[in-house]
């Protein structure tokens, strides 16, 4: 009965017309794979709060790329450069500015984002590590007093134990292909994928007895993972 239930939440959002008011409708702009890891990293970073004023952030902040991310990063002059007015909420200029230097230097040593989160997953093949060594990277190449701590709220740091909903998010669109997502990526398998848990997610979640816990954090992340796979092993978090 539940199962059936889900199946039709399932039909209900999984479809092309969610893309249109959901963040991964940056990820559905552009066709090359760097252009979707760049799009996609950011738009997941910026994915809180009320959806319609960080969605019309990130549409600023891409159309001072020209649209055109990856060739923005590669190109991008930390020294000189036109981001401005891109404040949103914790997190200020300076704080994208880090995250787009270090975005070039990946770039500048790699072909793909996908190889840092690659490396990450395959020391443990253990998802939450592989967001560790991630963050990790960030962190030891931010230059000292250059951020603020909105740059941290953009990318916490998995040893806090939070729920990581936007890495999850992001995950599950460069993971899954469906009509939503865009399975860019091969090297997680869907089965090991974790729940983008957020409070909305908690609350339906509560409701239909898959969530016992009170928090919202990474054991409760674990616990309805692991009671969504009750329902399809292979690929939990469609649901």
């Amino acid at each position: 009965m539940l199962k059936t239930q889900l199946d039709k939440y399932i039909l209900e959002y999984e479809t092309k017309d969610f893309i249109k008011d959901d963040p991964v409708q940056f990820v559905h702009r552009f066709q090359t794979k760097q252009d979707n890891e760049i799009s996609g990293f950011i738009a997941s970073m910026f994915a809180y709060g009320k959806r319609e004023v960080f969605i019309s952030k990130l549409d600023y902040i891409f159309n001072i790329m020209d649209n055109k991310p990856f060739e923005y990063v590669k190109s991008f002059d930390y020294k000189s450069n036109n981001i401005n007015s891109c404040d949103y909420r914790f997190s200020k200029d300076c704080d994208l500015v880090q995250i787009l230097k270090i975005l070039n230097k990946l770039y500048s040593e790699n072909e793909t984002l996908e190889s840092l989160f690659k490396f990450g997953y395959e020391q443990r093949n253990d998802v939450w590590h592989m967001f560790q060594v991630v963050v990790d990277y960030f962190y030891s190449n931010v230059e000292d007093k250059s951020v603020t701590k909105g740059f941290y709220h953009l990318l916490p740091d998995p040893k806090k134990k939070s729920a990581m909903k936007r890495f999850n998010m992001l995950l599950r669109w460069f993971i899954r292909k469906s009509e939503v997502d865009i399975g860019i990526w091969n090297f997680v398998p869907k089965s090991e994928l974790l729940i983008p848990l957020d409070t909305h997610v908690a609350k339906i979640s509560r409701s239909l007895e898959l969530l016992k816990r009170n928090d919202n954090g990474f054991e409760s992340v674990i616990e309805l993972t692991n009671n969504l796979k009750k329902f399809d092993k292979d690929d939990p978090i469609k649901y």
